[in-house]
């Protein structure tokens, strides 16, 4: 598939159908040009023409141009560091099949093993299996001409070839990516931030992570290091992190510090939201300060990027709902020269299978 291709799928998979008129003036290409990339994807069997646009103006009706959703599928695999999430998605990012399982190890080699043994077989089930996309948590680079895992504190990865390893047991490209990058790729293309150029999106959940659109594009940085936010400082302790601060958004925003910080066993957190909603003053201290740090790394992200809106998702994010004045009050302490009521937080609905949705569609984008 040639660039020219490659545009109006990409178009197409995004907005939606659109008549060849349209699609040649977005393009910058003749209207001949349009029609033979148009009948080669047709020939293809990845779009086709159907529903009618009747203009405001008098004149023959266009036909649109569409994807076809299901002429090609994409696997997902999320990584924890103790399961494994797959989904196959078709062209729509519609999950068409979905299955976990514990990691047998966490040994590289015996990871992807299992990776591949899951996605071979779940690809095999649907028509033209196009790419393999792989999230986890942690840094993903290229060093030397070699994609590396760089840091995965789950998995106790250093400087792995994951996508190598990967690769080298499955028949179809594979991407590899951090986990909140998948899940904001997922977003921008099909989910809550469809149409912002501009992008933010929170991962909250056993830890916290960002995703940054800019002009259009998912960003990871020179080193694959975007998105490292938890280690801004806040006026209040809390539980020590990694490098041993106990005021920093580590401190705070996870679901094991909220816990820890109610004085309550990190598995308890069911437990402690609960105690939460019924008032109790502890565990509704801790989700306030973890409200608050939220609100501090969203402040953050308005001032440095400028988002058209930000997506607070994952498994742990009560607090934003439990302790709203909170997240308002970190937000409005850390905002330059900005309204706090124009900064639009969005929270979609979420599913941990998401995370691997949006590796398919990391997938999908290198492709495409």
């Amino acid at each position: 598939m040639y660039d020219g291709q490659r545009r109006v799928l990409r178009d197409l998979i995004v907005h939606g159908g659109r008549s060849r008129v349209e699609l040649a003036r977005r393009h910058d290409v003749s209207r001949a040009s349009l029609s033979r990339i148009t009948r080669e994807l047709i020939d293809l069997g990845l779009v086709a023409e159907g529903a009618v646009q009747h203009s405001a103006t008098r004149g023959r009706p266009s036909e649109l141009v569409h994807v076809r959703p299901g002429a090609a599928h994409f696997g997902g695999i999320k990584l924890t560091g103790t399961d494994l999430y797959a989904v196959v998605t078709d062209l729509s990012a519609t999950v068409v099949a979905s299955h976990d399982e514990p990691l047998r190890s966490t040994d590289p080699d015996a990871v992807a093993e299992q990776i591949a043994i899951v996605a071979n077989r779940m690809l095999a089930e649907v028509e033209l299996p196009g790419a393999l996309g792989v999230c986890l948590a942690g840094d993903v680079r290229e060093r030397d001409g070699v994609q590396l895992v760089e840091r995965s504190n789950f998995l106790g990865w250093s400087s792995t070839p994951l996508r190598a390893l990967v690769g080298g047991r499955v028949p179809v490209p594979v991407t590899v990516s951090n986990d909140v990058v998948a899940l904001t790729a997922g977003h921008h293309w099909f989910g809550a931030g469809v149409g912002a150029e501009t992008l933010v999106v929170y991962g909250l959940g056993a830890g916290i992570g960002a995703g940054i659109v800019v002009e259009d594009e998912v960003h990871v940085g020179a080193h694959g290091r975007s998105g490292h936010v938890g280690h801004s400082r806040m006026d209040a302790v809390g539980r020590p992190c990694e490098l041993g601060h106990v005021d920093c958004i580590h401190s705070f925003v996870t679901m094991g510090a909220i816990c820890f910080n109610a004085d309550s066993d990190e598995r308890d957190y069911p437990e402690v939201l609960e105690s939460a909603r019924s008032g109790e003053p502890r565990a509704l201290r801790a989700f306030e300060l973890a409200a608050e740090a939220l609100g501090v790394v969203v402040g953050t992200a308005v001032n440095t990027v400028d988002p058209d809106k930000v997506l607070v998702t994952g498994e742990g994010v009560d607090m934003v709902g439990l302790a709203p004045a909170a997240v308002q009050r970190g937000l409005t302490a850390q905002l330059e020269h900005v309204d706090p009521a124009s900064v639009v937080i969005e929270l979609p609905p979420f599913s941990f299978s998401d995370y691997a949705r949006g590796a398919a569609v990391s997938a999908m984008r290198d492709l495409v």
